[in-house]
């Protein structure tokens, strides 16, 4: 009995760094398919750009939104993603983070205008109380010229948060409260919805050229 015991621990010891080895041989593919993403090599066209996957597929990332954007227009998502957009969560009183990705991203969309490839930047405010629109054309227009930044009522936002799956919460009492927040970019496109995150340590250079094999197969 001892030595079946014995045999059965080997079998499943085995069994796990069999699987571990394969993720890590195998990321996209893999990963993809232990997430639920349910992409193949043979079905998914941009199957050699992705690097990430999400619990539930691509379709648990984004949805319908309505909101203001930067110059008080009431716009739509359709309207927003128009074209390949990379897509951000933050808000204008950020004293770090969002100052920073938000640069970051808007460094990658003038790297891929000089290979030719049309990309927009936006965000999405996660603090409406704070960021009207005037608020936010003086952020967004300081960044980058084609940057969208969107605000609406905090049910609106709500919406939008809940849809992107961010999170997001309030840290602090008064006029000087801070946001707690994720700090993923999404890219997105017309269409095709959610494509790909990028984490924050991601370079401008990395996030220009992981999102040009993306919208080259477009």
């Amino acid at each position: 009995m001892r030595r079946i015991s014995i045999i059965l621990i080997a079998i499943v010891v085995l069994v796990n760094i069999g699987i571990g080895m394969a993720v890590f041989l195998w990321p996209g593919s893999v990963r993809s398919l232990l997430s639920g993403n349910g992409w193949s090599q043979s079905q998914d066209q941009f199957a050699q750009c992705r690097a990430t996957s999400v619990a539930g597929g691509a379709a648990a990332i984004g949805g319908p939104f309505e909101l203001i954007d930067h110059t008080g227009k009431r716009v739509t998502n359709v309207e927003v993603i128009d074209r390949p957009t990379l897509l951000y969560f933050g808000y204008t009183y950020c004293p770090d983070v969002c100052p920073l990705d938000t640069y970051r991203n808007a460094e990658a969309v003038s790297l891929l205008a000089e290979r030719g490839l049309e990309v927009k930047p936006a965000m999405i405010t996660i603090d409406p109380t704070r960021d009207d629109p005037e608020t936010l054309r003086a952020f967004v227009e300081y960044l980058h010229e084609d940057m969208v930044g969107l605000t609406g009522s905090e049910a609106e936002i709500k919406a939008a948060i809940k849809a992107y799956r961010v999170y997001a919460a309030k840290n602090g009492e008064g006029e000087n409260y801070l946001m707690d927040h994720s700090t993923f970019t999404y890219l997105m496109a017309p269409d095709y919805g959610f494509l790909e995150y990028f984490d924050r340590d991601v370079t401008p250079e990395n996030m220009a050229e992981r999102v040009a094999c993306f919208v080259d197969k477009l």
